[in-house]
């Protein structure tokens, strides 16, 4: 793990009926997304109804969990030493199987990422068995 990931906050997620099987699969370490079986589009965040045609017929696949950033922020909290506060990366990921999802990056090097990186997958625990999914320069 990189160092960051400890001052990185990992709350517990809202886990209801229709996020469940997203959350279970994160707790064993898989990425899950939805796929609309009428238009075929696939979508994150998770959720019964599709966003692109509004059809219920949607199904969960796992996703390689590989990707490539669209776009990020280096976030330093306030307070203290600036120069020596430990920044926290918020970026959007596109997935290769098309979603994009909003993330944290994980890295001990921030300033090295850029838009369009390959980063993978990293699940982090935010306590009572359940994890976060995350990203980290592939």
């Amino acid at each position: 793990m990189n160092e960051p990931v400890a001052t990185l906050p990992a709350p517990m997620p809202e886990i209801n009926p229709e996020t469940k099987p997203f959350w279970e699969a994160c707790a064993q370490g898989r990425l899950l997304l939805k796929r609309c079986e009428e238009c075929g589009e696939l979508h994150y965040y998770p959720r019964a109804i599709c966003p692109f045609c509004m059809s219920a017929a949607t199904t969960w696949f796992e996703s390689k969990g590989q990707g490539s950033i669209y776009t990020f922020t280096i976030t330093r909290r306030a307070g203290g030493d600036y120069a020596r506060a430990t920044p926290f990366v918020l970026a959007y990921v596109t997935l290769d199987e098309g979603p994009t999802m909003l993330t944290n990056i994980v890295t001990n090097n921030p300033e090295a990422l850029a838009i369009g990186q390959r980063v993978a997958v990293v699940f982090h625990a935010a306590g009572e068995g359940a994890a976060l999914p995350r990203f980290a320069p592939a």
